[in-house]
C-alpha cells in the first residue's frame, strides 16, 4: 500500500472527468459531496439487463459513470469531498501476475483497488491489495504499487509518494 499526493489537482481532475485515462477501471463505489451527498454503489445489477446482454464482470466501468459523476462535481463550487473506489480488471490481474512472473493465480485475488479522495484542499490516492487466502508474500502488493506510479508516470498526472 502506497499513498500518492497529487499535486495538480486541477490536472488530474481533467483526466480523472474529461478524458479516457481511468476509463477501463472498475468503479466499485463512490461518494460525492457537494450541496447533498451521493453514493454510488458500482456493483452491476445482472436482473436489469437483457438476458443477451449481461457483462460478464461485476462492477460498472469508470467510463460507464465518468459523465455522471462530472455533472455531480461541475459547477462555480468545488465538491467538499469525494472519494472513489476503483478496481483492476479481471484480465488485467492476469496480465500483471503474468508479467511479473508472480505465482498467485487470478483466483487468490480478490482485488487490487485505487482508492482516490479529496477533501476540499488535496487530493489522494491510496493503493490497495486484497487477497482470497492468507500469505505474507508482498510480491503482488508491490508490484501493484509500481504499476500505478509507472500508470501516472505514463498518463502524465504529477505524485509524490508519502
Amino acid at each position: 500500500m502506497i499513498l500518492l499526493s497529487i499535486s495538480e489537482v486541477k490536472e488530474f481532475m481533467s483526466k480523472l472527468l474529461l478524458s479516457d485515462t481511468f476509463d477501463s477501471f472498475l468503479f466499485i463505489e463512490g461518494e460525492i459531496v457537494t450541496f447533498n451527498t451521493f453514493s454510488i454503489n458500482g456493483y452491476l445489477q445482472k436482473d436489469f439487463f437483457d438476458k443477451d446482454m449481461i457483462p460478464e464482470r461485476n462492477y460498472s466501468l469508470w467510463k460507464e459513470l465518468r459523465e455522471y459523476c462530472f455533472s455531480l462535481i461541475r459547477g462555480k463550487r468545488t465538491p467538499l469531498r469525494f472519494k472513489f473506489v476503483f478496481g483492476l480488471s479481471e484480465p488485467n490481474i492476469e496480465k500483471l501476475l503474468r508479467q511479473q512472473g508472480l505465482s498467485f493465480t487470478p483466483q487468490d485475488v480478490q482485488g487490487l483497488y485505487l482508492n482516490i479522495s479529496y477533501d476540499g484542499h488535496s487530493l489522494r490516492c491510496v493503493t490497495g491489495t486484497s487477497m482470497n487466502l492468507f500469505t505474507l508474500d508482498k510480491s503482488l502488493e508491490e508490484a501493484w504499487d509500481k504499476m500505478v506510479q509507472k500508470f501516472f508516470v505514463q498518463k502524465e498526472i504529477s505524485f509524490e509518494l508519502m
